[in-house]
């Protein structure tokens, strides 16, 4: 039978790992007869006892469970990339390690792979925020539906099961500064949808703070979309053709012997708009080219600190 692999990116995770950890193969009993599993937790540079935490869960299962340590704070996408680095499952899923994402929903997932669905998503049907946080992350998925990658399920996403060729695709990529989630869309395979209530975090407090927010929605859209540059064109041609209009009628008013128009106030009003508009521009400008400047520069995405892993891992 296949092996399923199932990776966790863990961030100040001390006291999830326990929990997450006997959820996961609590839900072994789901799968058919003969699957075995893997379970890659990779510790994006935390700085409480999640590394502690995970090699006790290793020692408890040590047939099971990979430890890959991350030399330092390189986001969640990336340490998830690692992870699908050191996966050896023939299928590979994504999951949270504050348990918001129901482990039990794997087994389905699996189904649909094994009939030859190389992704399957499992999108929010609801979600606990409530207020700005719930508008905004709404407004997220639906300006990414509409102007950068029509095949976003509504509600997003942050819990997969994929094909290993599908993994292997995305990291042949390299993409820096994206989200790995949507590069499994990009590829274009068709996808099974299951939609789910994810829960509210019972353990721990989130780390998903306003600044990483607004980092993936820039991110995201920037390298999914030409939306912001296209705008800049059509607001420069736009602003070009009015300033040409306004320069005939001041040529008419001259040559009719009219008097011109006067104002020191609206022209500074203007001055001060043109102004910002070139400020606004150059700075979403920036944002691409700085994205082409961090890819050419080839760093690599993540810095692994340690494996814990039989002989036979990769990487070791």
């Amino acid at each position: 039978m296949p092996k399923l692999s199932v990776v966790i990116p863990c961030y100040f995770n001390e006291e999830n790992i326990p929990v997450t950890g006997a959820a996961l193969v609590a839900s072994e009993a789901l799968f058919p007869a003969g699957v075995t599993f893997e379970y890659v937790f990779v510790d994006d540079g935390s700085q409480d006892g999640t590394v502690a935490a995970l090699l006790r869960l290793r020692q408890q299962y040590p047939e099971r469970v990979r430890v890959v340590e991350l030399a330092g704070n390189v986001g969640s996408y990336n340490a998830i990339a690692a992870g699908w680095q050191y996966a050896t499952g023939e299928c590979i899923a994504v999951l949270t390690a504050d348990l918001q994402n129901p482990p039990e929903l794997l087994a389905t997932m699996y189904q649909y792979w094994q009939q030859g669905i190389k992704v399957v998503i499992a999108s929010r049907q609801d979600r606990p925020e409530r207020g700005l946080a719930r508008a905004t992350a709404e407004l997220f998925h639906y300006l990414m539906r509409r102007f950068a990658l029509p095949n976003v399920p509504q509600g997003g996403f942050d819990f997969l099961l994929i094909d290993r060729a599908v993994a292997q695709e995305v990291l042949a990529l390299q993409e820096r500064n994206s989200n790995i989630f949507y590069l499994v869309l990009w590829l274009g395979y068709p996808y099974i949808n299951l939609p789910y209530t994810r829960l509210a975090r019972s353990i721990g407090k989130s780390r998903w703070t306003l600044s990483k927010r607004v980092k993936l929605f820039v991110d995201s859209f920037v390298s999914f979309s030409f939306l912001p540059i296209r705008l800049i064109s059509v607001a420069g041609l736009l602003l070009g053709g009015g300033a040409f209009c306004y320069g005939l009628y001041v040529i008419g008013m001259r040559l009719l012997g009219l008097h011109e128009p006067e104002g020191w106030s609206s022209l500074m009003v203007v001055m001060l708009f043109v102004s910002a508009f070139q400020m606004l521009a150059l700075g979403i400008i920036g944002e691409y080219v700085w994205r082409g400047l961090d890819a050419a520069r080839s760093r690599p995405l993540y810095v692994v600190k340690q494996a814990h892993a039989p002989a036979a891992f990769p990487g070791t």
